[in-house]
């Protein structure tokens, strides 16, 4: 029987995604990625070459995955409130996600996963709202890449700083997902009119 080596692959990312959305690319073990994929560990190294580099096809995978999900063209761009909301969507029914960009943001600090390919592609998310400004639909007061680095961070913010939202906005964090979708979405509408 030929071995399948898309499908090991992808238990072995499967499998990678909770164990560095648990423990953090320092703190993740490659002998339980493999136990949770029920695959010899030393597939890691041959397919991915190590730890570090089976974080990395992790992120990039699940940015791919984001990136289909909700995009951001033109015509998207011209609300980036309904654009926060379909993000914050997307990381409430995928809360492994913020996790992984939260360890890599605290953990490689001398790397960024597919750093070119993600500059790119926020590079075109950035001329998609410096498209939207120069129509009109939003402020022009903010650079475009700013913008785009504030939607994120406050998108993320609901879920890697919830203590913040219990103590800044108890009333909307009681409340639940469905309002704290719609006290974002608010505020960026709000800080993107023109």
């Amino acid at each position: 029987m030929a071995w399948d080596t898309a499908r090991t692959k992808q238990l072995l990312l499967d499998a990678a995604v909770e164990e560095f959305a648990e423990h953090g690319p320092e703190g993740a073990r490659v002998a339980r990625v493999a136990t949770r994929a029920g695959v010899n560990k030393e597939r890691i190294y041959q397919y991915f070459g190590g730890k570090e580099k089976l974080f990395a096809a992790v992120l990039e995978c699940e940015l791919q995955k984001l990136a289909a999900a909700v995009p951001l063209d033109e015509a998207q761009a011209k609300d980036l409130g309904d654009y926060a909301g379909r993000v914050f969507d997307y990381h409430r029914q995928h809360p492994h996600f913020v996790r992984l960009l939260a360890w890599e943001g605290l953990q490689c600090q001398d790397w960024v996963a597919a750093q070119c390919e993600r500059t790119d592609h926020y590079d075109e998310k950035i001329a998609a709202i410096a498209a939207a400004q120069r129509a009109g639909a939003l402020t022009g007061a903010v650079a475009p890449g700013q913008l785009m680095h504030t939607v994120i961070s406050l998108t993320v913010s609901w879920f890697n700083l919830p203590q913040l939202s219990r103590m800044l906005v108890p009333a909307v964090a009681d409340e639940g997902a469905t309002a704290q979708r719609a006290a974002l979405v608010e505020a960026v509408r709000r800080l993107t009119a023109t």
